[in-house]
């Protein structure tokens, strides 16, 4: 360990007894972690290759690596082969969002066609047909959230499109360094999930070890994976060095603290972050 991240592992020995007392500790924080690097491909929409990252699970008591997903249906990373398109599908009972990591193509839904890159989000909703295309020499990447859509929920009639790279910043302050890009948000349309961001932390800075007693439910799904950048994720008592691929669910019993450290002295770390905090009510 080099001389950054003892400093970084000493402001967190600082922090930790600020904690709660009665938390997840040791090797069962692990259970909290997935990373689609290794995991045997299955195939979707006819061609497109998805690897699980985090599936269907108990999340106060995993029985599997990753299994904690209570409220949407799974979180995976996708790649699309040159020259390749998926077949046309509508999604019923569901809607997906794709969050670009990689490569070129373009998504065709209801009439309407966009361009794909890196860091382009799109909200796809249910009911809608649609095709993803890559048009370029190289695979095309993309990280694919699977929510469902609950009763009386009415989805948009057409798909979504947001670049994240022209995205302003909605806050430079939250919990001491997060730099937010607000993507999706419930009045967008989302069915099951409240937001989607982006998260970045600057050279030598972490976020606010959270939660503090009383500060969330056990409702809250929220996932952190990092898109660029490897920083040392605090979960509980221990830290674990979290490269591009790996996210984590923050452990929704109300007493384990996690953040981020980024202990680079010139690389910026970059999350893609989505959430669903509390039961509420969905558009209609």
């Amino acid at each position: 360990m080099n001389g950054k991240l003892r400093m970084s592992a000493a402001a967190v020995t600082l922090l930790v007894p600020m904690m709660a007392a009665a938390q997840t500790t040791g090797d069962r924080i692990d259970l909290y972690f997935g990373d689609w690097h290794g995991v045997t491909p299955r195939m979707t929409h006819g061609t497109l290759e998805e690897r699980d990252i985090l599936t269907r699970g108990d999340a106060l008591n995993p029985s599997k690596k990753g299994g904690v997903l209570r409220f949407i249906n799974s979180y995976t990373y996708a790649t699309l082969a040159p020259s390749a398109s998926t077949q046309a599908a509508k999604l019923n009972g569901e809607q997906e969002i794709y969050f670009v990591q990689s490569g070129r193509g373009t998504v065709k839904a209801g009439g309407q066609t966009a361009d794909l890159s890196a860091n382009i989000a799109v909200l796809m909703p249910a009911s809608l047909e649609f095709t993803i295309t890559n048009t370029s020499a190289e695979p095309l990447t993309m990280y694919v959230i699977n929510e469902p859509t609950p009763p009386g929920f009415r989805p948009n009639t057409t798909m979504l499109v947001k670049d994240e790279n022209q995205l302003p910043f909605t806050s430079t302050d939250g919990f001491w360094a997060h730099l937010v890009k607000t993507v999706f948000v419930t009045q967008d349309g989302l069915a099951t999930l409240e937001s989607v961001l982006t998260v970045t932390l600057d050279p030598l800075t972490l976020g606010k070890p959270h939660p503090a007693a009383g500060e969330d439910s056990s409702d809250i799904e929220e996932v952190w994976t990092a898109l660029d950048g490897t920083s040392l994720a605090f979960i509980g008592n221990q830290l674990r060095r979290q490269p591009p691929g790996m996210a984590y669910l923050h452990i929704p019993d109300n007493k384990t603290p996690h953040s981020n450290i980024n202990g680079s002295e010139d690389v910026q770390d970059k999350f893609l972050y989505f959430a669903r905090y509390r039961d509420h009510k969905p558009r209609n």
